[in-house]
């Protein structure tokens, strides 16, 4: 399938991408290889095979969630180089 100049710009557009006219083409070519490539992979018949959710046979290890003591508010502030109200006083994110 190969794209033309406009369905690159519109696909640019779209990405906000703003393309010169020799990236328009250049980008043109390789899409469309691309998409020859998908399109070959799509003739190809795989009505016998399993679908393949993992090819690694690794599995995620996942521990039980234990609940644990965290910190005191006192523990937490304890290191805190400015804190107001029991809270931590950070300078502000619009603050020059």
């Amino acid at each position: 399938m190969k794209l033309t100049a406009d369905q690159v710009k519109k696909v640019a557009k779209l990405a906000n991408l703003p393309l010169t006219i020799e990236e328009e083409e250049k980008y043109s070519e390789q899409l469309s290889a691309i998409l020859e490539y998908v399109d070959q992979l799509n003739q190809v018949d795989t009505s016998g095979v399993e679908p393949t959710f993992n090819v690694t046979g690794l599995n995620n290890v996942i521990r039980e969630d234990e609940t644990a003591a965290g910190l005191s508010r006192e523990e937490a502030l304890s290191d805190a180089s400015k804190t107001k109200d029991s809270m931590f006083e950070t300078k502000g994110v619009f603050d020059e």
